[in-house]
Protein backbone atom coordinates (compact mmCIF):
# COMPACT_ATOMS: atom_id res chain seq x y z
CA UNK A 1 0.00 0.00 0.00
CA UNK A 2 1.11 3.37 -1.08
CA UNK A 3 1.62 5.86 1.48
CA UNK A 4 -1.21 8.06 -0.26
CA UNK A 5 -3.70 5.44 0.16
CA UNK A 6 -3.43 4.84 3.69
CA UNK A 7 -4.13 7.73 4.68
CA UNK A 8 -7.93 9.78 3.79
CA UNK A 9 -8.35 12.63 5.28
CA UNK A 10 -7.45 14.31 8.46
CA UNK A 11 -10.30 13.92 11.27
CA UNK A 12 -11.23 17.98 12.08
CA UNK A 13 -13.43 18.27 15.15
CA UNK A 14 -12.97 20.31 18.23
CA UNK A 15 -11.72 17.45 20.37
CA UNK A 16 -9.00 16.64 17.77
CA UNK A 17 -8.00 20.29 17.40
CA UNK A 18 -7.18 20.34 20.90
CA UNK A 19 -5.05 17.53 21.01
CA UNK A 20 -2.81 19.25 18.58
CA UNK A 21 -1.50 21.22 20.78
CA UNK A 22 0.17 17.92 22.22
CA UNK A 23 1.23 16.98 18.95
CA UNK A 24 -1.68 14.17 18.93
CA UNK A 25 -2.89 14.30 15.13
CA UNK A 26 -6.11 12.67 13.96
CA UNK A 27 -6.53 10.63 10.47
CA UNK A 28 -8.87 8.70 8.73
CA UNK A 29 -7.04 6.21 6.55
CA UNK A 30 -7.61 3.09 5.36
CA UNK A 31 -9.47 0.04 6.89
CA UNK A 32 -6.73 -2.65 5.43
CA UNK A 33 -3.75 -0.50 7.31
CA UNK A 34 -2.59 -1.27 11.06
CA UNK A 35 -0.38 0.48 12.57
CA UNK A 36 2.70 0.03 10.90
CA UNK A 37 1.54 1.36 7.63
CA UNK A 38 -0.04 4.37 9.24
CA UNK A 39 2.98 5.10 11.13
CA UNK A 40 5.07 4.48 7.55
CA UNK A 41 2.71 6.92 5.29
CA UNK A 42 2.64 9.96 7.72
CA UNK A 43 6.77 9.84 8.60
CA UNK A 44 7.01 9.87 4.92
CA UNK A 45 4.01 12.30 3.57
CA UNK A 46 4.67 14.94 6.51
CA UNK A 47 8.33 14.50 7.34
CA UNK A 48 8.01 13.98 11.38
CA UNK A 49 8.72 11.65 13.84
CA UNK A 50 6.17 9.68 14.97
CA UNK A 51 6.04 7.87 18.86
CA UNK A 52 2.70 6.03 18.97
CA UNK A 53 -0.64 5.14 17.08
CA UNK A 54 -3.50 4.18 18.47
CA UNK A 55 -6.35 2.79 16.19
CA UNK A 56 -9.84 2.65 15.71
CA UNK A 57 -12.72 1.01 14.10
CA UNK A 58 -16.03 2.09 13.39
CA UNK A 59 -19.20 -0.53 12.49
CA UNK A 60 -21.53 1.11 9.65
CA UNK A 61 -24.89 2.71 10.76
CA UNK A 62 -27.70 1.10 9.90
CA UNK A 63 -29.97 3.79 7.63
CA UNK A 64 -33.20 3.59 5.63
CA UNK A 65 -34.22 5.33 2.83
CA UNK A 66 -37.88 4.54 2.18
CA UNK A 67 -38.57 1.31 2.04
CA UNK A 68 -35.04 0.70 1.35
CA UNK A 69 -32.22 -0.03 3.97
CA UNK A 70 -28.68 -0.73 4.57
CA UNK A 71 -25.36 0.48 6.21
CA UNK A 72 -23.55 3.28 5.84
CA UNK A 73 -19.55 2.59 5.51
CA UNK A 74 -17.40 1.59 7.92
CA UNK A 75 -14.54 3.58 8.72
CA UNK A 76 -11.16 3.12 10.46
CA UNK A 77 -9.41 5.91 12.72
CA UNK A 78 -5.75 6.86 13.79
CA UNK A 79 -4.46 8.68 16.64
CA UNK A 80 -1.19 9.82 16.20
CA UNK A 81 1.08 10.66 18.47
CA UNK A 82 4.48 12.86 17.44
CA UNK A 83 8.10 12.77 19.29
CA UNK A 84 9.06 15.83 21.80
CA UNK A 85 11.66 16.81 19.13
CA UNK A 86 9.51 16.42 16.00
CA UNK A 87 7.92 19.06 14.14
CA UNK A 88 4.26 20.08 13.81
CA UNK A 89 2.00 19.18 11.45
CA UNK A 90 0.43 21.85 9.10
CA UNK A 91 -3.18 20.90 8.52
CA UNK A 92 -4.23 24.98 8.04
CA UNK A 93 -2.59 26.96 5.55
CA UNK A 94 -2.27 30.70 7.31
Amino acid sequence: MEARDVLKRPVITERSSEQMEYKKYTFEVDTRANKTHVKQAVEEVFGVKVEKVNVQNYKGKFKRMGKHAGYTNKRRKAIVTLTADSKDIELFEI
